[in-house]
């Protein structure tokens, strides 16, 4: 889970620099619907960085694996459905935006894992204040 901590925590960090380089950097050359694809990106990306984060300090408080799953499915959406964009945004290669729902069902599997680890946590349930 550590090494989990550390990508959602370097992640967030390649994160907030790809808004800054997309805002200052690449809003000049590219098209308003390369910028917006960019932008989505991005905004993605600073999401599920965080949602690491989460599953990785989840995994930690409640020992349950199912948040390490979620943390890795988060981190491979990250990969696929933003790198995609970044990359499409870059050159241009519009098919590449194929590749953007592979992230997007990756992200979900991920809400989903991480839903089951607080549902079904043991020690979310024995505290007081739970959510059942």
């Amino acid at each position: 889970m550590r090494i989990l901590l550390i990508c959602g925590a370097l992640l967030s960090f390649l994160g907030v620099a790809a808004g800054a380089f997309g805002a200052h950097g690449l809003r000049p050359i590219l098209s308003e619907n390369m910028m917006g694809a960019y932008e989505t990106g991005v905004r993605y990306h600073l999401v599920h960085a965080l949602a690491m984060l989460v599953a990785g300090l989840s995994a930690h408080s409640f020992n349950h694996p199912v948040f390490i799953r979620a943390g890795w499915s988060f981190f491979v959406g990250i990969g696929i459905f933003s790198g995609s964009l970044y990359v499409m945004s870059l050159s241009g290669i519009r098919s590449l935006g194929m590749l953007t729902p592979l992230g997007g069902i990756a992200f979900l599997i991920g809400w989903v894992w991480l839903a089951w680890g607080f549902w079904s946590s043991t020690e979310m349930k024995n505290s007081e204040g739970s959510l059942s």
